[in-house]
């Protein structure tokens, strides 16, 4: 079958589009923005991408269209595609229907660490020895000389085996598949979050906040989309979420009907608190002003899966599972040392190294598969040293986001300055609906550059300039108009022993390798 898909380059439908590929069917696609990594993995992988949405591009027609939640009504191949009575469907769709539903669906959802989390457990498996499929809304990163994982993990997705000897004896599922479940809707004629199609039997959700403003009304709009999907999950799956997290438990409080493990993140042993991570820290002071929720003081103890840092960066972490029965025996914990850093990828390692267990993977192999985990690409990615200038790339495009990286990049990266340069891309920083938070997210960074595009629909210098005297009383922050502009002031300030992360949720006018450039010069 002929599929051409409209909006092919994002990261959920270029890696849709390797999956039909595996599945025996002729994949081509378009688009407006075309940029790697996604746009280098499909060309590696021999799909044909044409550039805008012409109809010509519908000529000789398809045998389906996939269509992307960017088209709209109005558009010519869209009118195209309804006017010739085109056979379509949405992708969140297809992905349900050609693959989902044999599987024992491992979904992972929340505001932030989608990608790395689903990366981290489709690793675990895979390193365990199980055949899972995966999409991943990313490219991961391989370190390794084993073959398998090389060849596994070359791609964002992996259609995987439809059935294996490793099925968990309460599944009527025959296989395992592991799925970014973002919330985002799933076409202009559906609008439900893409994870409502998934209906998983093993559920992660990382954490919850507004965002998508351009889809969401409120976050009670978002709870009622992750509502809908818990409706879904059969009373023999699982659901796995950082303790104390009051939009969460609010979510739940909705209506349940599947079993709950908590995760928690203790920092004892470095220094005399107990803490998770920084967003349900934000929801613990909450806890305690009133909410029916549980008191943060007991977080630890209703929590079943616990990671105890070993170090300040979470670089090593002890990672311990109770499940509350006194026969507990057997292997219930082991010891993280590894690559990546912050308390945020903690958590990400612990809610995945529970939905591992949940499918028969022990502590110390999901713990010694993420020992060997190398992360994926635009998370912290280092992509040159120049002159001992470390440039990093990542995809924080929310302040709590920019927050917990800068956080890890802070703890790991000590002695070195600490440079932020950031593009506010997102739909929903566009619409100002964070404004207000952006200077205190990068508050952790030395220096930090904004880029106000032409055409923002607010005044990002004003923000930044109301914001600088609550911060520290310093004017660290900066905001500059154009990419020239921003790698000349870091080519002039910069010094050898700095580092500098870049954040963007896009191609950002292609400032990574022009910065590199300029620094060498």
């Amino acid at each position: 079958m002929h599929i051409h898909i409209l909006g092919i380059c994002g990261t959920f439908m270029g890696s849709l589009a390797l999956l039909a590929r595996a599945l025996g069917h002729t994949v081509t696609g378009s688009d407006t923005n075309v940029y790697p990594p996604m746009s280098t993995q499909l060309e590696s992988a021999g799909v044909t991408i044409a550039e805008g949405y012409l109809v010509a591009h519908l000529q000789p027609a398809p045998d389906l269209v996939v269509v992307g939640n960017a088209m709209k009504r109005g558009m010519d191949v869209i009118e195209y595609m309804l006017d010739k009575g085109l056979r379509y469907t949405s992708g969140p769709q297809f992905l349900s229907e050609q693959v989902l539903q044999s599987r024992h669906v491992l979904a992972v959802a929340g505001t932030h660490g989608k990608t790395t989390t689903t990366t981290m457990l489709a690793w675990i498996l895979h390193y365990a020895g199980i055949d899972t499929g995966f999409l991943i809304g990313g490219v991961p990163l391989v370190d390794t000389t084993d073959e398998h994982l090389q060849q596994v993990f070359a791609h964002s997705s992996y259609l995987g085996a439809s059935s294996t000897d490793n099925a968990s004896s309460d599944s009527q599922a025959s296989g395992y598949f592991v799925i970014e479940a973002d919330e985002y809707d799933s076409a202009f004629f559906d609008k439900r979050s893409k994870f409502v199609h998934y209906r998983p039997r093993t559920a992660i959700f990382n954490n919850l906040e507004f965002d998508h403003a351009d889809i969401f009304a409120d976050l009670d709009a978002i709870q009622t989309q992750f509502h809908h999907m818990v409706r879904m999950i059969p009373s023999t799956g699982k659901i796995i979420m950082p303790a104390a997290t009051i939009s969460l438990e609010e979510t739940l409080a909705k209506g349940i009907w599947t079993p709950v493990w908590r995760t928690s993140i203790q920092q004892a042993s470095l220094e005399n608190t107990t803490a998770t991570t920084d967003s349900t820290i934000t929801d613990s002071n909450a806890l305690n002003s009133g909410s029916s929720a549980p008191q943060f003081s007991s977080v630890i103890n209703d929590s079943q899966w616990h990671a105890e840092l070993l170090s300040q960066d979470g670089s090593q972490f002890k990672v311990s599972f109770n499940d509350g029965l006194e026969n507990n025996t057997g292997d219930s914990s082991a010891i993280v040392q590894w690559s990546m850093s912050g308390t945020h990828n903690v958590n990400n390692a612990l809610v995945a190294v529970a939905a591992a267990y949940n499918v028969g993977v022990s502590v110390s192999k999901s713990c010694a598969a993420l020992s060997a985990f190398a992360g994926i690409k635009r998370r912290m990615e280092l992509i040159g040293d120049v002159n001992d200038i470390l440039v990093f790339d990542d995809f924080a495009h929310h302040p709590t986001a920019i927050t917990t990286t800068l956080d890890g990049a802070r703890k790991k990266l000590t002695g070195r300055r600490l440079w932020a340069i950031i593009e506010p891309r997102s739909n929903t920083m566009k619409m100002g609906i964070h404004q207000h938070s952006l200077a205190q997210s990068a508050a952790l960074a030395d220096y930090t550059l904004w880029y106000e595009p032409a055409g923002l629909e607010w005044g990002l210098q004003e923000v930044i300039d109301n914001a600088q005297e609550n911060i520290d009383g310093e004017r660290r922050q900066s905001v500059l108009t154009s990419i020239d502009a921003i790698i000349e002031h870091v080519r002039i300030h910069s010094q050898a022993g700095d580092a500098i992360v870049i954040m963007s949720n896009g191609g950002f006018e292609g400032i990574h390798q022009r910065l590199l450039t300029a620094l060498g010069q």
